[in-house]
């Protein structure tokens, strides 16, 4: 997928250009630009030597040389000194001085960690936002796969608000229903199962909505009722499939293809599998992302994915952030996959 979030040491990613959080004078700095240098050998510092004094905001490439990549990108960060002095435009240049460089040596993958929230003091959740900021416009123009690298989940900080919103859904949504499951499981009590089956009907039609709310079963056929139908009857019946139907979609909401493809995160060969084949069945994740690259309400959604075999589960934690994010109109497969990531589920896109 075009922008990816992982675990590792960015040391050990292979990509075509790792970024390093380097100094501005040619020295070893600590964390991300000793581990760099550790890794990749004396060779690094030398041609860094090289380039010299780097300015804030800007970055320089010299050779990889032990690393699993082809180049390194000496990113130069600001310091945090409050945000009164420009540091997050700063920041937010960095990347995209990097992401230049990459396109200018004709890199197809480059790996970044979160600039500018270790030594430089920026407050960790706008270290993220600045640099989901700066990829999301560049891929909107630029085809590249950007891997944001974290060390742990710890480092990894979504803001208070937006953490609090999700959460709160999620324990309304989800955790009650695990509490009503382990219920279950342990044969609670005959006074306290009825009210938490009475719960779970009120969520599930506030999840499901009223019309897919269970219904009684049909009343049996009269007796002149017609024959059944042929297999063939059935088939002539179908309705469209996922394919045929995203694309009426996106030609009603008048769309181009990449477009939509880059507000998915898809990557652009898969986007065309599913173009050219009127069959194509894509995984539930690929599916859910289109439906938040057309912006589709919560019953164009379930209809979307009903077409490839899919479901929204209010007992799937990832599917109840996902009906979060589309209930609140919030679309943006970035900011997203960034809350996905932080409750340890796999982001969509493909």
């Amino acid at each position: 997928m075009p922008f990816e979030i992982v675990r590792n040491d960015i040391a050990r990613m292979h990509a075509d250009a790792i970024v390093n959080a380097a100094n501005h004078r040619p020295v070893v700095e600590y964390e991300v630009d000793s581990s760099i240098h550790r890794q990749a050998g004396p060779g690094l510092l030398e041609a860094r030597r090289a380039i010299g004094v780097i300015p804030y905001g800007d970055a320089a490439v010299t050779p990889a040389f032990g690393l699993a990549a082809q180049y390194v990108i000496h990113a130069v960060t600001p310091v945090w000194v409050g945000g009164q002095s420009g540091e997050a435009a700063l920041l937010e240049r960095c990347y995209i001085r990097a992401l230049e460089l990459a396109q200018e040596r004709g890199c197809r993958s480059v790996a970044f960690p979160l600039l500018a929230s270790g030594n430089h003091g920026f407050p960790r959740d706008l270290a993220l936002q600045t640099a989901v900021n700066a990829f999301s416009r560049f891929l909107m123009q630029h085809e590249m796969q950007i891997v944001l690298v974290v060390f742990d989940r710890s480092s990894f900080v979504l803001s208070e608000k937006l953490f609090r919103s999700v959460q709160s859904y999620i324990d309304e949504h989800y955790i009650r229903r695990k509490e009503l499951n382990d219920c279950t499981a342990m044969n609670c009590g005959p006074e306290e199962l009825p009210r938490l089956r009475r719960m779970e009907r009120i969520r599930d039609r506030e999840f499901f909505g009223a019309a897919q709310a269970p219904t009684a079963a049909p009343p049996p056929p009269a007796a002149d009722a017609p024959a059944r139908r042929s297999l063939e009857d059935v088939m002539a019946e179908l309705e469209e499939s996922f394919s045929q139907h995203l694309f009426r979609l996106i030609d009603a909401r008048r769309l181009t293809d990449p477009e939509v493809y880059k507000r998915a995160n898809l990557d652009r060969k898969l986007f065309s599998k599913i173009r050219s084949n009127p069959d194509y069945r894509p995984s539930k994740n690929t599916a859910l992302a289109l439906a938040i690259a057309l912006e589709l309400s919560l019953d164009e959604t379930r209809d979307l994915l009903g077409r490839a075999g899919y479901a929204l589960s209010p007992s799937i934690e990832s599917d109840v952030i996902a009906q979060y994010f589309i209930q609140k109109e919030i679309y943006s497969i970035y900011e997203l996959n960034q809350v996905l990531f932080k409750f340890g589920h796999p982001t969509l896109g493909g």
